[in-house]
């Protein structure tokens, strides 16, 4: 638990939010399937201090931009993407009483539009920020911190994703998440040596792919049903993708095997990270499989990132994968302790903007 309540005489207030990478189950938590992800060393520092003009005055010194609204401002009309209105909102449906002003610099390391959920981190310590300083109906918990980002970035917007980044940020550490119906969470482990992230440089396009691979990953699992109603996605194994994926045109038969096979990779991959002693090949074995259908089935890989890949397993690394939504963005991979160094020049030295060895981390936090 990061806090009891909130402690409204606060008058500066400094909250730290981690990034995240996707481990095992990239584009599977909008089909109701696990994901296992975790926070790493990469991170956004908010500071806010009370003003005297009843105004939120937001500095983002790493986009050279600026921000500032009414504390009384409601957001009854919703930008695209305007995820400080969304916050607003989300928090007074669930008791925030804003009455006060603050000025507040929000800046980081974490790579920006790159696969590590920086948007999603500065999210996440402004609703932190907002129920720290006003309060809330109920106990502020990491939990309750990442249910209510995914409400202000996800529903508020519409938006085509699910709940990995909010939780991965707000709970920390590796995490393992049942995204369907009954969603739940579960901490896994604090660290994993080894880890490496490579940043390409290339900027992607978050929702556009991501609503590509979510709406025909869907309609494939949609005309199975149709004409099998008791199949169930969330117990699918390759038998049945054998038997029903005549049922589906060429171009949707991809989405559907990789919504199976990813789901039972992550299966995999959860059984040994419990393990009191990992297997860090079954791991790695694990994390090739998962990108080889990122990248042949569901062609979420830019050349660039392939380079790198090729590059980081050509120097020695044991697995490697693309991290987030695609199309640009970052890599992760894994090797043995003492050569990450290495690896990351490799990486460079093969097109990455930059590439350094990173660690597990704890959640949201004050500071």
């Amino acid at each position: 638990m990061i806090e009891e309540g909130s402690m409204r005489s606060d008058k500066i207030i400094k909250i730290v939010t981690p990034a995240r990478i996707c481990l095992f189950g990239d584009h599977q938590d909008y089909l109701g399937l696990p994901v296992i992800a975790c926070a790493i060393n990469k991170f956004i520092n908010l500071t806010a201090e009370e003003n005297t003009i009843k105004e939120f005055v937001i500095s983002l010194p790493d986009i050279n931009s600026e921000r500032r609204f009414s504390i009384s401002e409601t957001f009854e009309y919703l930008k695209k993407d305007d995820h400080f209105a969304s916050a607003i909102r989300v928090v007074l449906k669930h008791g925030c009483k804003i009455d006060r002003g603050f000025n507040l610099t929000i800046s980081g390391n974490i790579p920006i539009n790159a696969g590590v959920s920086s948007s999603s981190a500065i999210l996440v310590a402004w609703l932190h920020f907002l129920l720290k300083a006003f309060g809330a109906h109920l106990e502020i918990t990491p939990e309750f911190i990442s249910q209510l980002a995914y409400e202000a970035e996800v529903l508020e917007h519409n938006s085509p994703g699910g709940k990995m980044d909010q939780y991965s940020i707000g709970i920390g550490n590796m995490v393992f998440s049942e995204t369907g119906k009954y969603f739940n969470f579960e901490i896994i482990g604090n660290s994993l040596n080894g880890m490496i992230l490579g940043e390409s440089g290339v900027l992607k396009d978050t929702l556009g792919l991501l609503g590509i691979v979510k709406t025909n990953a869907l309609k494939s699992i949609e005309i199975i049903k149709n004409e099998h109603p008791n199949f169930q996605i969330e117990t699918a194994t390759l038998t049945e993708y054998d038997s029903y994926v005549d049922l589906l045109s060429e171009k949707l038969k991809p989405y559907f095997y990789a919504a199976i096979q990813n789901h039972i990779i992550t299966k995999k991959a959860l059984i040994e990270l419990k393990k009191p002693s990992v297997d860090l090949k079954i791991i790695v074995q694990l994390i090739n499989e998962h990108h080889k259908i990122l990248r042949d089935d569901l062609k979420i890989t830019v050349p660039k990132v392939d380079v790198m890949i090729e590059a980081a397993l050509q120097a020695g690394a044991y697995g490697a994968k693309i991290v987030g939504s695609g199309g640009g963005g970052c890599i992760v991979a894994i090797s043995e302790i003492g050569n990450e160094e290495k690896i990351s020049e490799a990486i460079k030295q093969a097109g990455g903007k930059d590439a350094y060895p990173v660690l597990v981390a704890k959640g949201t936090r004050l500071f």
